[in-house]
């Protein structure tokens, strides 16, 4: 099996974790660079739950597919202008998760208040324009508020996530809707008591230096699936 089939095969069941979770709900869309940095494979439109390997679209940064003509999202710029700006991305996801969506509609601002949540202690941007990002312009201008943070609230809007491979992007985007969803209840109860900047740091380096909850999220979605099997899809993946 070559390298680029193991990313789709890694994309295919985080969509399928994603999907069970909620986080779709028909609209959203996950992607990660290829062997070939220059291309990415991507969710096309309209995936369903069941997505095997061979459904993810092998696409160039300029947006132009390799071997397909499937009709891929309107907002596949969001993927394509953050690959351009940052090297050290692997993988991108887009949702319109209900918890961290509702802190780009609230004057208070999402801050890790859980300790996994310590990998957004930088910040979580909130990009201003809450329009679909269908073009060059708007995907340029998402991926600058994003710049160099782990990920960013689109107002009113929804969510982008970034990782250096399909696990990170997975474990992140789990961490963030889960904070949000933490601090929410935290909220009802009374005034949010944040975690410390000193803590957090301490916190965000171990977890980076072993990727123990990343490794552990990844598993949960292993786990979750492992019965699900998957279908051959609609191509293979050859490095060209």
């Amino acid at each position: 099996m070559d390298e680029n089939t193991k990313i789709a095969e890694k994309l295919a069941k985080a969509w399928r974790f994603f999907f069970d979770r909620g986080f779709i709900e028909g609209f959203g869309h996950i992607s990660a660079r290829t062997t070939d940095p220059q291309r990415i494979l991507m969710a096309p439109r309209s995936l369903g739950r069941d997505a095997a390997p061979g459904d993810f679209v092998i696409v160039d940064l300029a947006g132009r597919q390799i071997g397909t003509t499937l009709e891929l999202p309107s907002e596949l710029p969001i993927h394509l202008e953050i690959y351009k700006r940052r090297p050290d991305v692997g993988s991108v996801a887009h949702f319109h998760c209900l918890y961290p969506t509702s802190f780009g509609m609230s004057e208070r601002m999402l801050k890790p208040t859980y300790f996994l949540a310590s990998i957004f202690r930088d910040g979580i941007p909130i990009h201003p324009d809450s329009r679909l990002v269908s073009n060059a312009e708007r995907g340029a201008a998402l991926a600058a508020t994003l710049g160099s943070h782990r990920a960013a609230i689109m107002k009113a809007h929804g969510i982008v996530v970034v990782g250096q491979d399909v696990e990170e992007m997975l474990a992140a985007t789990y961490i963030l809707e889960d904070n949000a969803h933490r601090t929410w209840v935290t909220a009802s109860m009374g005034d949010i008591e944040y975690l410390a900047d000193e803590a957090m740091a301490e916190i965000e380096a171990e977890m980076l230096k072993t990727r123990g909850p990343f490794r552990r999220i990844w598993a949960l979605c292993e786990c979750h699936t492992s019965e699900a099997g998957a279908a051959p899809g609609r191509q293979a993946f050859k490095a060209e």
